[in-house]
């Protein structure tokens, strides 16, 4: 089971078909503890077992349900996989709404296997159905990317959300973070994505601790590759995390918060909401959060209560930055 977001997959094969020794992989920490506890209310925990995207997953498989990913580079780097480590005659069932489904998912499918059909649409869904695994080589990812605004490459997973690139709002943030820098010893870069924030200030205060987390395991793969091709891995420890969850009680001086503003294609102020009050905790006091947003997204009333006071730091077209002192 690749993708099953809150364990529908896995605990439907396992109490409705029986099925045991299933193994699963969810980039999301907390579709991992979602299946955990709904396994554990209908005592099925021990019908599978939780693994990254790798061999220890996939090796001699022979039926692969798979919750079709958004992005078209987290299928191919999936479907790589499954060619790769699966058996020879693994079919592979993979399902999505039709509104979320395009056709280059089946020609991203073609490159790992020789068959791909798609079936007849049922209650608004669709299964795609591929066989016959091509060889496809050693893995392509994580992908590198550059940018002329950082001395340092960027790494990306498939499923790492923005890619290897230094995104508007990132780079925004970073354009005026010299004054935030200035005796923080201990920094916090939320949500890491590709790590560019953290490996950013590691760099630029050499000594300082930095945290960097995320709840995607594909986010945190990219950010540890991100911190060793710049030669701060012994500066930059990565945890798959939620929120500010492994970060002790008023430990950071300085937090980075660059945070998702959309689940999917939907403006969806939720997860961001999470991060924010989580800070509250983490940071010392007179510790700083350096925040971008959507400028037309309207955090700052919630920064403002859950932190303290607030000042605009930079603006544009479409993002802006806000600094919070702790209270």
């Amino acid at each position: 089971m690749i993708g099953d977001r809150h364990g529908a997959l896995t605990l439907g094969a396992a109490a409705v078909a029986g099925v045991s020794g299933i193994r699963t992989h969810q980039d999301p920490l907390l579709g991992e503890r979602a299946l955990a506890r709904n396994s554990e209310r209908l005592g099925l925990q021990d019908r599978y077992a939780s693994h990254a995207l790798d061999e220890d997953l996939l090796r001699g498989a022979k039926v692969v349900l798979l919750q079709l990913p958004r992005g078209l580079d987290a299928l191919d780097e999936i479907a790589a996989a499954i060619a790769r480590w699966a058996d020879p005659s693994v079919t592979v069932f993979a399902g999505g709404r039709v509104k979320h489904m395009t056709l280059a998912m089946n020609e991203v499918l073609a490159r790992s296997f020789t068959e791909v059909s798609a079936g007849l649409g049922w209650r608004k869904a669709r299964v795609l159905t591929a066989a016959g695994p091509r060889a496809v080589g050693p893995s392509s990812y994580p992908r590198w990317g550059e940018d002329p605004d950082l001395s340092f490459s960027l790494a990306a997973h498939g499923a790492t959300f923005g890619g290897p690139t230094l995104d508007h709002g990132s780079r925004l943030l970073l354009a005026g973070l010299g004054d935030a820098m200035m005796g923080a010893e201990r920094i916090v870069d939320l949500g890491c994505g590709n790590g560019v924030l953290a490996v950013a200030a590691a760099l630029a205060s050499p000594r300082a601790q930095v945290i960097a987390t995320d709840q995607s395991a594909a986010a945190v793969a990219a950010t540890l590759a991100t911190a060793e091709a710049a030669g701060v891995t012994g500066r930059v420890a990565v945890h798959r995390a939620d929120g500010a969850e492994a970060i002790l009680d008023g430990w950071a001086d300085l937090i980075l918060l660059n945070p998702p503003f959309h689940s999917g294609s939907t403006v969806h102020t939720g997860v961001a909401h999470r991060l924010i009050r989580s800070c509250s905790r983490a940071l010392a006091p007179g510790g700083e959060l350096r925040l971008v947003l959507n400028s037309h997204l309207g955090y700052r009333p919630l920064v403002e209560r859950v932190i303290g006071p607030v000042q605009q730091v930079a603006r544009d077209r479409t993002f802006t930055v806000l600094s919070a002192i702790r209270r």
